[in-house]
């Protein structure tokens, strides 16, 4: 019985002595190893807990099996452990062998502990080894030329976190406690790659004189559409508040963004025209953009059709001519205006509304307006299937025409107009008066009183 408790005693020491030693070598060699971000790190501790978990209840087991035999017990005891030992680490005939070697060197506990200790040393310059290839394979990865670099607002570009981890790894030490030189790769080592992203600002950032200056530098500067793009934007958005609108025209900004829409981007043209528009509510802006305007009217009535580059200039054209200074430029347009506002689709027909209604309001313009020629299609607008907006629009348009023609006398000079003319479509035809009698039944109330204003003053 006392052989068997001695046996017992002997199997529990070696694996206090063992857990001992791997908390000495955690604390010492292993703490420059701690430093180091290792994927398999808690893996690996669980591979070394099983080790001496498994040791121990072998050496239990051979101990309470052999308690009969005396001093017997405690060399099948030894024995277990070895083979145990042995087992976890094939991964090389070399550590196997020293941990045999270790172990038979004594048959006392001091002896097990330094050869279990030198196990786990070895297993610990085995990893190493191990992350040194994972370094050399994945830690000098660069970029590839055709991708561009995610930077921040700064487009600056960083190395991954794999490549850093990776290695880091290479500058593990298994022996010594003092620090070696770092070989993870410099983020100067990574190429720097200046491309999409390479703006140094938001979008939506609200800049001063300084930094406006430095974009319309960036925009006057690039070929690169998407820096084009993208400067435009902000422009167009630090645009909207009025003390930028003075601040672009003062660093002569007009022209750098109206050279923009000369190009064959429709994106771009259409940044341009949204910088532009709203660069167009100040009055002294105006009249710098008044000279792009025939080439934005012409290149609005070519585009594609219902296209978002064609709303971008009606938005523009439309917010020039909200005064009667710059009206007189696109009288030549006017037949243009009135196809694109029989072939357009309900939002462009809502946006080439609002730009007619803007000359019906000057009475100067009365006489060249109603004599451009018209498509007769135009006399559809005036359905009931047509919902609010749109018939208010026509019914304003009619209703501004007729007070003109009125104010200006040209009822007398009918002979003046063709019959394809808007005069006559809506003066002598006499049918958009019947069709705005058969809008008073309209179960829109608002479209009801709009109808009822109207046939007043016929």
């Amino acid at each position: 019985m006392g052989r068997t408790r001695e046996a017992g005693c002997v199997a529990a020491g070696m694996v206090i002595g063992a857990g001992a030693c791997y908390c000495v070598y955690k604390l010492t060699w292993g703490r420059d190893e701690s430093e180091k971000i290792w994927d398999d790190d808690e893996d690996d501790n669980e591979e070394d807990s099983r080790v001496i978990a498994e040791t121990g209840v072998q050496t239990g087991k051979g101990a309470k099996a052999n308690a009969g035999a005396g001093a017997r017990a405690r060399v099948q005891g030894d024995s277990k452990a070895k083979a145990e030992v042995g087992m976890e680490l094939e991964r090389g005939s070399d550590i196997k062998v020293e941990a045999h070697l270790g172990a038979q060197s004594g048959g006392g506990l001091e002896a097990k502990a330094k050869a279990l200790f030198s196990t786990l040393k070895e297993q610990a310059s085995a990893r190493a080894v191990r992350g040194t290839r994972l370094g050399t394979i994945f830690g000098t990865r660069t970029l590839a030329p055709s991708l561009p670099c995610p930077g921040g607002r700064g487009g600056g570009c960083h190395p991954t976190r794999s490549g850093a981890r990776a290695g880091g790894r290479t500058s593990g030490k298994s022996k010594g406690r003092t620090r070696g030189k770092s070989t993870r790769t410099p983020a100067t080592a990574w190429p720097v790659r200046r491309g999409k992203f390479n703006f140094p600002y938001k979008i939506d950032d609200i800049l001063g004189a300084t930094d406006l200056q430095k974009v319309l530098n960036i925009l006057e500067r690039s070929n690169d559409p998407f820096i084009q793009e993208i400067a435009l934007v902000t422009l167009g958005n630090n645009a909207a508040y009025s003390f930028n609108q003075n601040a672009i025209r003062e660093l002569g900004g007009l022209p750098i963004i109206a050279k923009m829409i000369k190009t064959k981007d429709p994106i771009i043209r259409e940044k341009a025209y949204n910088a532009l528009n709203n660069l167009s509510v100040n009055a002294e802006n105006q009249g710098k953009i008044k000279t792009y305007i025939s080439q934005v009217c012409d290149d609005t009535m070519i585009c594609r059709l219902d296209s978002a580059v064609q709303m971008a200039g009606l938005r523009l054209l439309t917010n020039m001519t909200v005064t009667n200074h710059y009206q007189h430029l696109l009288s030549y347009s006017f037949p243009d205006f009135f196809a694109l506002l029989f072939l357009g689709n309900y939002f462009t027909k809502i946006q080439i509304m609002k730009l007619i209604i803007n000359f019906t309001e000057n009475p100067a313009m009365t006489r060249e307006l109603v004599s451009c020629k018209v498509p007769s299609e135009l006399i559809s607008l005036f359905n009931k299937e047509w919902d609010r907006e749109i018939l208010l629009n026509i019914l304003t348009i009619f209703e501004n025409i007729n007070d003109n023609i009125k104010n200006e006398g040209l009822a007398s000079s009918r002979k003046e107009f063709s019959r394809s003319s808007l005069f006559f479509l809506f003066k002598e035809s006499g049918v958009c008066v019947k069709k705005i009698k058969a809008l008073a039944s309209h179960n829109d109330l608002v479209v009801k009183v709009k109808v009822l204003k109207v046939l007043t003053k016929l």
